[in-house]
């Protein structure tokens, strides 16, 4: 039995959520999301909030009923808090800065590298080494923060690059003479 998948999502202040087939949509201060849950699981609205139940007692509806829950939490969160990752930028003379609405990055390449937030996406550097993500979309949020790690992500030598803020680089000795 999933113990995430038992709790129903109790609703929050603010924020309205409805069910129509398997679609679950929420609308709060921040937006509005919506998930289509896989057919395995059954989404109902009670007194409680939104519950979520697997439509039999098979291995797939049992193994898909957790995270469908999580799923429907995540938008309720994302429409009522919003979801944030911050990024770390470790290395001399690397550093990134707001230009417009894009992100400039200086990562030791021959050229400035040039980020595009993506629309529901906001990017910050209030800092020239810190980046913070922010959005109501916890997977775009996620995959926002992977896209700019990727330009140069973390060494094990000497730790330069962009990590996430609480990522341990286990670090290497390097050469002996």
């Amino acid at each position: 039995m999933s113990r995430i998948g038992k709790k129903p999502v109790a609703p929050v202040g603010g924020v309205t959520v409805s069910v129509d087939g398997q679609t679950v949509t929420a609308k709060g201060p921040k937006g509005e999301l919506s998930v289509e849950l896989i057919d395995w699981v059954k989404p109902e609205m009670t007194d409680d909030g939104v519950v979520v139940t697997p439509y039999d007692d098979s291995r797939e509806a049992r193994s898909a009923w957790g995270m469908s829950r999580s799923l429907v939490q995540n938008i309720v969160d994302g429409v009522s808090k919003g979801f944030e990752r911050k990024l770390v930028i470790n290395g001399v003379g690397y550093r990134a800065q707001m230009q417009g609405s894009d992100l400039k990055l200086s990562l030791g390449f021959s050229h400035e590298v040039i980020f595009k937030a993506p629309d529901g996406i906001q990017l910050a550097a209030p800092t020239q080494t810190e980046i913070v993500v922010s959005g109501i979309d916890k997977q775009q949020v996620g995959q926002v923060a992977a896209n700019i790690r990727e330009f140069r992500p973390p060494e094990p030598y000497k730790g330069k690059g962009v990590r996430y803020e609480n990522e341990h680089i286990y670090r290497k000795e390097g050469k002996k003479k």
